[in-house]
């Protein structure tokens, strides 16, 4: 049997938008808001995307690699279940991460929405085990931050 390994990190994200947090949040709890900055990419094809904003709902993501991506032609899927909703403050996450059928992490996530004049400042928490051939906690951090800098530009920012 092949040696199993996990690795366990903790990494925080900061972003200020020129939104309210009301605005923001929204962000993440219209569908078709979050499907615009959150799913659609340039490089992976949009094969489903389900959303249940509620305590308890899931939202589930299926993508294919690209061509010119270090996995061309396979199937990621996110699954993610909410574990806590406070509109417009806070909303934290529990999801995996798959490819060929087998999890290659598992993460809690917290995104609060902190009040800043006009604006709102984004503080984005994510405790993660990636297991054997996961990305990784680096690779996964910069993903969230071009998935938090793509919700900035809804912005015009």
């Amino acid at each position: 049997m092949p040696d199993r390994s996990v690795t366990h990190s903790t990494f925080v994200i900061e972003r200020s938008y020129s939104a309210p947090p009301e605005k923001v949040f929204a962000a993440f709890a219209d569908p078709a808001k979050k499907r615009r900055w959150y799913a659609e990419h340039t490089t992976m094809a949009l094969l489903d995307y389900q959303m249940d904003f509620r305590v308890g709902g899931r939202d589930k993501l299926r993508s294919r690699f690209g061509p010119h991506t270090p996995f061309p032609g396979e199937e990621l899927v996110n699954d993610t279940t909410y574990q806590d909703i406070d509109p417009d403050r806070r909303i934290v996450i529990a999801y995996t991460m798959s490819m060929r059928g087998k999890p290659f992490s598992a993460s809690l996530a917290t995104f609060e929405f902190v009040p800043a004049g006009q604006g709102t400042n984004l503080i984005f928490t994510e405790q993660g085990a990636y297991f054997e051939a996961a990305d990784g906690p680096q690779i996964r951090e910069q993903g969230w931050k071009g998935l938090l800098d793509k919700l900035g530009a809804s912005f015009g920012q």
